[in-house]
């Protein structure tokens, strides 16, 4: 993903002390041209990543939600977990769940093997998608893996299909057009300790997530904050937001944006240009996290991603 660098130039701010707010330094400095370049690439990068397997959702075709026990699957209509029939025999295998553990026993004749690796010939742990290693099958062109969410002891099974023409076919949702405007500088003010935010998602369940402070920005003079959230291995602040372009313009249930860590000085800059769509405006077969009420706005954030046409 690119990466927007960021260069502050601080000339003649001399340092606040006490209770007072530092003084406001001005946006990072950068050419039209390049600003535009990158904007671009960031584009591109994002069009890529939505049809990239196994997390591009624009190829996601089936989400199930796996109960305790034991759980069969294959192209069989009556089977709980159905399968198109050109990639999976009838019965194709049976998932075990005990607990947060699950297992794969495949069907005889079913030629399920792992991604870009070997046939499998017996029984084996299916390792969910936000463990260290998770394990990805594949049987003909699908590919899956058991899907975990933070904060939640549900799990699921995700498949896609590879050999989707949308690979080829698919095109970015309509975006505003670039405005340097909405790249505004924010402080970020950081809790003595990290909070538990649990948000409501899409399947009418709940995602936790840690949020150490909360990003504060001036809009038409009015000061805005949203709650930043991020965790240990994050190297970016991911923020949910809901604004008033949603009534109309962008997608109904919000938008999400990545945000650069704060600076030694607490200061990081928002470019609302790369707002885009949550998984969900791509399909239903996500697991969503809807923005909190913290984070709408009061404001038409006329930047960033529109809704998709279909929705």
């Amino acid at each position: 993903m690119v990466q927007l660098r960021i260069a502050y130039t601080f000339i003649g701010l001399s340092i606040v002390t006490g209770c007072s707010e530092p003084p406001r330094p001005p946006p990072p400095r950068i050419s039209a041209a390049e600003y535009s370049a990158e904007h671009s690439e960031w584009r591109q990068d994002r069009r890529d990543n939505l049809v990239t397997p196994p997390s591009g959702p624009v190829l996601w075709i089936g989400l199930w939600e796996l109960p305790q026990g034991a759980t069969e699957l294959g192209s069989d209509p009556a089977l709980a977990i159905v399968l198109p029939d050109q990639d999976a025999p009838p019965l194709s295998g049976v998932l075990h769940r005990e607990g947060q553990e699950v297992r794969l026993e495949p069907a005889p004749g079913a030629a399920f093997r792992i991604r870009e690796g070997a046939a499998i010939v017996g029984p084996i742990a299916l390792a969910h998608d936000r463990s260290e290693d998770p394990v990805e099958l594949m049987l003909g062109s699908l590919g899956m893996r058991v899907h975990s969410e933070r904060g939640s002891d549900r799990l699921w099974l995700r498949v896609w299909d590879e050999d989707s023409p949308e690979r080829q076919s698919f095109e970015l949702p309509e975006a505003f057009p670039l405005d340097p405007e909405w790249r505004v500088v924010a402080r970020f003010d950081r809790y003595d300790e990290p909070r538990v935010l649990a948000v409501r998602d899409v399947l009418s369940g709940q995602i936790e997530y840690q949020v150490p402070g909360e990003l504060i920005f001036e809009r038409d003079g009015a000061e805005h904050r949203l709650l930043a959230i991020a965790s240990e291995e994050s190297t970016s602040f991911f923020v949910m937001l809901w604004d008033e372009t949603a009534r109309t313009q962008t997608y109904q249930a919000g938008r999400y944006l990545r945000v650069p860590f704060a600076d030694a000085d607490g200061w990081t800059v928002i470019d609302f240009n790369r707002t885009y769509n949550a998984p969900c405006a791509f399909t239903a077969h996500s697991v969503c996290g809807l923005p909190p009420p913290e984070n709408h706005l009061a404001l038409a954030v006329t930047a960033g991603e529109k809704r998709p046409s279909a929705h």
